[in-house]
């Protein structure tokens, strides 16, 4: 095993020991990314040169015996979406293609105080909308199992970056799915904590529960380690509240033969591929020995779609209206269709649906008055190609809009849940699929505990696993992965065409 594929708990193991430098490790990181981002294309801008200057420092503070951080010294990527300090900023727009912060987001900041290094950042779809990680500013992520398919999105590049063991340490961010989804189609863990543990400051309506940030990481104690560096109350959330970060470091333990698990292959209102169901099946029968119960159950999540239509398409307004009343062209198909169907509705629109998910939540209880936990697919087509902006069929019904495909996770966003993404071996089709396991109300650290526990169990059973991509079989996508790039301005802050972007700013 070479450096870069031990788990960021390990590594910060290492580093507190003197066994491994932080130089030694972030070399080893820009190497793995020089390497093989040109395949991917999952690294944007970076900061190679501040980042060196300050594993410099993070070893020194080692060698002095200094307390250290939870993160000391572990290279991290930052999702194209939180604005970064002194580093290029797009959100996956052209109008942002020059955006330089003055200053870390929140989270960032966190995680930096923790003694995370920030290498670069990772991409996204144009304001994060949509599970296609492609923009007119970086071009599209490749999936680390086959370069021609999708990586997911919108937290693409970070699940691709882990995949490929070139960053130890990534944030996500998830709405309607941003997290789980390209964590199950990497073979990552992708955690969406209840809203308010990790502080978001940045959504424009910050009494909103749909949309919140959370961890990424090749394991589940790597997320649990970043929980732990972020999670804790700000004011820039009202969401947020009082509670021990610390606490994530060690979830209870969990024996999974005390569970009772419910699955269900659709929520029972959404399209899933024949594929999809038929793995999930397969699955379900390779680990239901490891549960007191597993059943398949019926539930009643009444109008989940036009409920998310309005919640979701409420937050773009909110956050696009300027963008969009000065230049409509200037944001790209998904941005500006979730803006217009917003700009349509009514307060009756807008209060129907904030009754509708308080419904929606109340219905959900009643699977949990049985069960621990509910498990489904992530996602219910199989990696299709990145050129093709989103699944627009699913087993045959047409979908009426670019997000319907994600539906799996959102009617979970709705209820407010937490929820994972577990690796969970190989799909019908021979790619990485993951496991969405919700756990209970505000039930976070137990739904980790149990996912550590399944993760455990899983890396006995090659059914079950977590899939590792084959790095050395790699080949460039046709089309190029950077094929819809627009040179910036002047040049000077990305690329136009081939490699992976290394421009530090």
């Amino acid at each position: 095993m070479t450096l870069v594929e031990h788990s960021a708990v390990e590594l910060r193991r290492l580093i507190g020991r003197k066994a491994v430098s932080p130089v030694e490790l972030l070399d080893a990181c820009i190497a793995r990314i020089e390497r093989v981002n040109p395949f991917v294309n999952a690294v944007t801008a970076t900061c190679f040169e501040r980042a060196r200057t300050e594993a410099r420092a993070a070893e020194a503070a080692v060698m002095r015996g200094e307390p250290l951080g939870l993160l000391h010294g572990l290279p991290l990527g930052v999702k194209d979406l939180e604005p970064t300090e002194g580093l290029l900023t797009t959100w996956g727009s052209a109008i942002f293609r020059d955006h330089v912060p003055t200053e870390d987001i929140e989270l960032v900041a966190r995680l930096r105080r923790a003694g995370a290094i920030v290498a670069g950042k990772t991409n996204v779809p144009e304001m994060g909308a949509g599970a296609n990680s492609r923009n007119e500013v970086w071009g599209a992520t490749g999936n680390p199992f086959n370069p021609n398919l999708n990586a997911g999105g919108s937290s693409g590049g970070s699940a691709a970056a882990l995949a490929c063991d070139m960053l130890p340490v990534c944030t996500g961010s998830d709405t309607g799915g941003s997290l789980r989804i390209p964590a199950a189609k990497c073979g990552v863990v992708g955690f969406r904590p209840s809203p308010g543990i990790v502080p978001s400051v940045r959504k424009p309506l910050g009494w909103t529960p749909i949309s919140v940030v959370g961890p990424m990481g090749r394991t589940v104690a790597d997320a649990c380690l970043q929980m732990a560096a972020s999670a804790g109350m700000h004011a820039g959330d009202p969401l947020s509240h009082p509670l021990d970060p610390l606490s994530f470091l060690n979830p209870p333990e969990v024996d999974l033969g005390r569970l009772r698990v419910a699955w269900t292959e659709d929520f029972g209102v959404c399209a899933v591929d024949e594929g999809i169901r038929a793995t999930l099946r397969h699955k379900i029968g390779a680990m239901r020995h490891l549960f007191a119960r597993c059943d398949p159950v019926s539930l009643d999540l009444g109008e989940a779609h036009r409920c998310f239509d309005v919640l979701r398409a409420e937050a773009f307004v909110a956050g696009m209206q300027a963008a969009y009343e000065r230049d409509p062209s200037s944001l790209g198909p998904n941005s500006r269709a979730n803006y217009e169907m917003g700009a349509r509705m009514s307060l009756l629109d807008s209060a129907w649906a904030q009754a509708e998910q308080t419904r929606l939540l109340k219905r959900f209880q009643a699977v949990f008055a049985d069960y621990d936990l509910v498990l489904s697919p992530t996602t219910p087509v199989t990696p299709f190609p990145w050129t093709q902006l989103y699944a627009d069929t699913v087993e045959g019904e047409q979908q009426p809009n670019y997000y319907r495909w994600l539906a799996l996770t959102y009617v979970v966003t709705l209820t407010t849940h937490p929820a994972i993404a577990l690796p969970c071996g190989l799909d019908h089709a021979g790619m990485p699929f993951g496991l969405q396991v919700v756990g209970g109300f505000r039930a976070d650290r137990e739904l980790l505990g149990a996912a550590q526990a399944m993760e455990s169990a899983f890396a006995a059973d090659a059914q079950l696993r977590r899939p590792r991509p084959d790095l050395a079989a790699l080949r460039a996508a046709e089309p190029a992965l950077t094929s819809i790039v627009t040179a910036p301005p002047g040049g000077s802050r990305g690329r136009t065409t081939g490699a992976a972007a290394t421009s530090a700013v």
